[in-house]
């Protein structure tokens, strides 16, 4: 089984395809980043038409049994999730209307504070903020999992004593392996790991050892040092894969309509863009080869399966339901 914990490719015939190929059961891709409520749901709507499009080859995912589905019909389900808490503005009952509508994961911030928590590029880090507990409540009762993948440090490691069920960090690295502002220190994935939450290893570049040039030995070294560390089970890929956006896209995650100007953010002014992706890593037809070098690294055919799908699907089986 191969699970992808977040994408936000352009979305296309040509990379569901791709989805196919490389064997893909389930990814969990980005409807929001910085819209309101309608404009989330056009989002919603508009992922409608592409399961009409191309039911040959992906299918909504709700809950851990469609990705046994979409496995045994050749298909990959896709699980819906925000990278902002902004499409429920300020009200907790949207919470629940978005669980309706097929969200599964929301992150209480991106870069910046939000209502709910604050983000990791923040110069202070006041925590979990009054409505972000109740909020925490809410999703534990509906079966929206709390993602605290651009979080700051404090407000993560205060979301996952709050939570009163597992949170996953969806897309990010060990911060003493790539000592990028998005990648967790080791206090706050001890939190989230003890806690019985999962982190899911990303291949986006700025959150690498050496960024585009890193090798695919040096991070298949860094998962194999940290499942060692912190326990297999938790473990799984969020690749933060952007295949095909046009840089001015970058602009939109990073900016929003919070600035005017132009936030760089882990990137820098002379590359303002999406960077190249590793050589060994260009789209969904290479997670074999991140297979190939956990093998390579000595990790045993079940923590591979493992890492690869298997404690992703575990995890969803545990978290989509309400309770």
């Amino acid at each position: 089984m191969r699970i992808d914990g977040l994408q936000y490719a352009n979305w296309s015939e040509r990379i569901f395809r791709q989805m196919r190929d490389g064997g893909l059961d389930a990814v969990h891709v980005t409807v929001a980043y910085h819209e309101s409520f309608r404009e989330a749901v056009l989002n919603l709507e508009l992922w409608n038409r592409w399961f009409e499009t191309y039911p040959d080859l992906i299918t909504k995912g709700l809950a851990a049994d469609d990705v046994k589905c979409a496995r045994e019909t050749g298909r990959t389900a896709i699980f819906f999730g925000f990278q902002n808490p902004s499409p429920i503005e300020n009200d907790i009952g949207l919470v629940e209307i978005f669980h309706a509508l097929g969200v599964r994961f929301m992150q209480l911030s991106y870069n910046n504070q939000s209502l709910l928590a604050t983000g990791c590029y923040e110069k202070e880090d006041s925590g979990i903020t009054r409505m972000g507990r109740q909020v925490i409540r809410e999703m534990n009762r509906v079966g929206l999992v709390v993602d605290m993948s651009h979080s700051a440090d404090r407000s993560t490691i205060e979301a996952a004593e709050i939570s009163e069920r597992p949170i996953a960090i969806t897309h990010a690295n060990p911060h003493e392996w790539a000592p990028a502002l998005r990648n967790k220190k080791a206090d706050v994935i001890r939190a989230v790991t003890e806690s019985g939450g999962m982190l899911g290893f990303s291949l986006y570049p700025h959150h690498l050892k050496d960024k585009s040039r890193c090798t695919i030995e040096s991070f298949c070294e860094m998962i194999a040092r940290t499942v060692d560390a912190f326990g297999t089970e938790h473990f799984g890929i969020g690749s933060d894969l952007c295949q095909d956006q046009p840089d001015g896209v970058v602009e939109w995650m990073r900016t929003g309509r919070w600035t005017k100007e132009i936030d760089y953010g882990e990137g820098s002014a002379a590359s303002p863009g999406f960077p190249p992706m590793p050589d060994w890593f260009q789209d969904n037809r290479d997670f074999a080869n991140i297979e190939k070098g956990l093998r390579s690294v000595g990790m045993s055919d079940s923590e591979i399966k493992a890492v690869m799908g298997g404690n992703w699907h575990r995890f969803f089986a545990e978290s989509f339901g309400p309770r």
